[in-house]
């Protein structure tokens, strides 16, 4: 029996072993959850943040692919108090279980069950480390331990008609917290009982009594036909006894949040999806609100000085508009607009930034023209060139250029002038 709220030890755990090759090239040479997101923070900072602001302070997590900038950033951003016993642990795959690294989300938690047998908690909170939101995880425990579910999985309302895009869950119309069914990009789904136009999306965050878990990944690593996946085959096995519920995200209340960005969940798994999520932070009023600090997200982004900005001649006016501008940030005689620039950027005189993100460190020379790109950290651009005017160029220098014509250019790529 579990204990009652308030005296329940919940250990966090945060799988952080994603390959991201739907966010190439960002993820050439980083994890998915190290890749840099809103100026200052990394993706993994969302995750870490919400389950802090919950209360829960012992927290591992599991990497495996890329994962050194992502050790660094935990490292160097995430320590918390020794005296009370308080930690977030970056745990690599270690082969534990045999001479292979994690198989799949599952297997990557069984094979760090002495983690479990360490702390010994009631609750295990289980969430992916490449989504952007908040969520108050402690409220979702409240209705694990009211129903005495098996697995609690998060869901996010979603219309009809993009059921295909997302795991869809579908619920018992005689008890709409009970899940009926869960389905993989499904062509075709059931609406819900009281929203017929929506699904139940999952978000990939599940909760569970420690010992089930346990008990559901020794099972799952002894089938060899399983993927080892936890939306593939954890969730599906509770399911199917009976013993799956919904947590409805919509019900989750966060302190300082407004309408607009109440219940706001991004998957950045994709280039667009990744800068759709941006520009949700830069409007008038954003979709995505980082200035609630009452439940803030925290990070680290070292010690640059203040942000400044250069030059106010008639002709050479160097300001931004509609944009996140970071510390260490020079603008110099330049227009930016409805972007975002990270740390330490350079933007110099006669240049047009707009609608882009500019990672760490990226210089723009003199008289570029900059729009609808994305520019990983450290690239310097060379006076005069253009990037996502002319995609054909774009693509003959080796950028990156999506379907909705979106430009990336990786780091380390080097650009001739």
């Amino acid at each position: 029996m579990v204990a009652p709220t308030g005296r329940l030890k919940v250990l966090a755990i945060v799988l952080a072993g994603g390959e991201g090759k739907r966010l190439m090239p960002l993820t050439a040479d980083r994890a998915k959850p190290a890749v840099p997101f809103g100026g200052i923070y990394r993706l993994i900072d969302f995750a870490l943040s919400n389950i802090v602001n919950s209360g829960y302070l012992k927290i591992v997590v599991l990497t495996q692919y890329k994962s050194h900038s992502l050790d660094a950033h935990i490292t160097r951003t995430w320590r918390m108090s020794n005296l009370l016993g308080n930690y977030v642990a970056s745990v690599p795959a270690q082969q534990r279980m045999g001479k292979h690294w994690f198989a799949g989300s599952a297997d990557a938690i069984y094979q760090s069950l002495n983690l479990v047998h360490d702390e010994r908690p009631d609750i295990i909170v289980v969430v992916g480390a490449d989504h952007v939101y908040r969520m108050d995880f402690s409220q979702m425990i409240e209705q694990h331990l009211d129903t005495s579910a098996g697995v609690t999985v998060a869901g996010i309302r979603q219309p009809l008609h993009l059921a295909d895009q997302f795991g869809v869950i579908e619920v018992d119309e005689s008890d709409p917290r009970r899940i009926a069914d869960f389905l993989e990009k499904p062509q075709q789904a059931k609406g819900l009982p009281d929203s017929p136009d929506e699904v139940f999306a999952s978000m990939g965050n599940y909760v569970f009594d420690a010992e089930v878990l346990e008990q559901a990944v020794r099972e799952d690593a002894a089938m060899e036909e399983s993927a080892h996946d936890m939306g593939g085959d954890i969730v599906p096995a509770f399911v199917n006894r009976g013993e799956g519920y919904v947590y409805d995200f919509k019900d989750n209340d966060i302190p300082g949040a407004t309408d607009r960005d109440r219940g706001y969940w991004r998957d950045v798994g994709t280039i667009d999806s990744y800068y759709d999520a941006h520009m949700d932070l830069v409007s008038v009023h954003p979709i995505f609100n980082l200035y609630n600090d009452r439940w803030p997200i925290y990070t680290n982004y070292g010690s640059p000085p203040p942000a400044k900005f250069v030059h106010g001649s008639h002709d050479r006016i160097g300001h931004a508009v509609g944009s996140f501008v970071s510390p260490g940030v020079v603008v110099s005689g330049a227009t930016v607009a409805d972007s975002v620039l990270s740390p330490r950027v350079r933007v110099h005189s006669f240049s047009n930034v707009s609608a882009s993100v500019l990672l760490d460190g990226v210089q723009i020379g003199r008289s570029c023209q900059i729009h609808r790109a994305i520019i990983d950290k450290g690239v310097e651009v060379p006076p005069g060139i253009s990037i996502g005017i002319d995609h054909d160029q774009d693509r003959a220098r080796g950028f990156t250029v999506t379907d909705s014509g979106l430009v990336v250019v990786g780091k380390g790529t080097v650009i001739e002038g």
